[in-house]
């Protein structure tokens, strides 16, 4: 699944350059390709785990006889107990090291995943897969904290990069993986197969990670950690991008949730494989992400939010229509527009916070994740009560939430300038 790639970059930029470069990792040498391809692998194991049931949401509603917003809980829940446990479990990092944590985190969330098959019931389920989200908040901070210090400044973009793209594959195969393996043998073993391919990318990761050569344990102090976080909170602009990220995942996290729910039921009547296909719809957010940068450059931070809105709400009133090819335009639409928003605001938490810039992106991932567990109850709510109209609804409520933060953002800027020219 996506993240606050490039405010990730920027801390773990200004990282890099605090610490000596004589021996980082460089590009072109094998202890390089190992820290690579070991986080590429945490990566991809952990996207595959954190959304393996949302692709299945439909198979798990017949099976167990729940509505859909009871079974969106396996997916809302899990990334819930990553959001409440990401900033704890980030900080456990700075006193026992980087790669025993990302070890242990990935490997515990890949051995519950071995376990998540054989849940008896709904209760069952929704408890393990919270545990499992508990366990895989020990990846996403700390993984940039090492590309920090391990790395050569010069080389942290295209490291994060491949991170990122581990988290993009992840993401996709767990639903297109899922997708296919229950129309032909069932949810239960589908998640079982994404169980074990969780598992060797965790082999993966602890034979190829490099030992740490630049960190340096540090004391666990949660008064000044409150302190830092307290300051975010304080800083009106931050919590204005945190709220933003925060809508724009509960539409993607609505819509994402309760999409196999309407492909499946009439008029499309799609089988679960071809619906976990289509959420190779993903791969529109790899290149919408990468043109944020020229668009924020051309038309400014708050225009690309206008267009990343303007986008996820075309996107959404197209999906109204009983037409397949409709649906998939605006499946397009929305993940463009989301993925415009969410790297704009991500990218602007690591420019307006002058200190303390990991704990301000790890606040963003924080709130990133409640919107999209908010986001899938609510949409698997209103889709249960009003269908797919109601799911749009709340989309779309979500939206004109964001459009009245970035008009608000857009005359504070205009006061402040008045200010300082006066």
């Amino acid at each position: 699944m996506p993240s606050a790639d490039t405010g990730a970059a920027r801390d773990a930029a200004f990282l890099a350059a605090q610490l000596p470069s004589d021996t980082k990792l460089l590009p072109g040498t094998s202890a390089y390709r190992r820290a690579i391809l070991a986080l590429f692998a945490a990566g991809t194991a952990t996207f595959l785990l954190l959304y393996s049931t949302q692709g299945v949401l439909p198979a798990i509603s017949q099976s167990l006889r729940v509505t859909p917003a009871q079974a969106s809980l396996t997916v809302a829940m899990t990334t819930a107990g990553l959001a409440v446990a990401l900033i704890p479990l980030s900080a456990l990092s700075e006193r026992f090291g980087r790669v025993p944590v990302m070890a242990a985190s990935v490997f515990s969330a890949a051995l519950i995943g071995l376990a998540v098959p054989f849940a008896p019931d709904l209760t069952t389920l929704v408890v393990l897969r919270t545990l499992q989200g508990v366990a895989l908040a020990g990846l996403p901070a700390t993984a940039m904290a090492y590309l920090a210090e391990e790395v050569s400044q010069a080389a942290i973009a295209s490291a994060i990069g491949l991170y990122v793209a581990g988290n993009s594959i992840g993401g996709m195969c767990s639903r297109v993986i899922a997708g296919f393996v229950t129309q032909v043998a069932g949810w239960r073993v589908a998640l079982g197969v994404l169980g074990v391919l969780s598992l060797a990318c965790a082999v993966a990761f602890v034979l190829l990670a490099p030992k740490a050569r630049h960190f340096r344990p540090a004391p666990i102090s949660p008064r000044a950690l409150a302190r830092t976080v307290g300051g975010h909170l304080g800083n009106p602009l931050l919590v204005r991008l945190y709220l933003l990220g925060m809508l724009f995942m509960a539409v993607f996290g609505s819509v994402y949730t309760v999409l196999g729910y309407r492909l499946t039921a009439a008029p499309f009547d799609l089988p679960e494989g071809l619906v976990g296909a289509i959420f190779l719809v993903y791969l529109v957010g790899t290149a919408s992400s990468a043109a944020t940068g020229r668009l924020v450059a051309g038309v400014g931070r708050r225009g690309a939010l206008y267009v990343g809105i303007t986008l996820v709400a075309a996107g959404l009133g197209l999906t109204l229509l009983a037409s397949l090819a409709a649906v998939l335009g605006g499946l397009v639409l929305i993940t463009a527009g989301f993925f415009v928003g969410h790297a704009t605001a991500s990218g602007a938490v690591g420019h307006t916070a002058k200190a303390a810039r990991a704990q301000a992106s790890a606040l963003y991932l924080t709130a990133y994740y409640i919107g999209n567990s908010v986001g899938g109850m609510v949409g698997a709510t209103a889709y249960h009560g009003d269908g797919w109209p109601g799911t749009v609804a709340v989309g779309l409520t979500a939206m004109v939430a964001a459009t009245g933060i970035t008009l608000y953002g857009t005359r504070a800027a205009r006061r402040a300038a008045r200010v300082r020219l006066a």
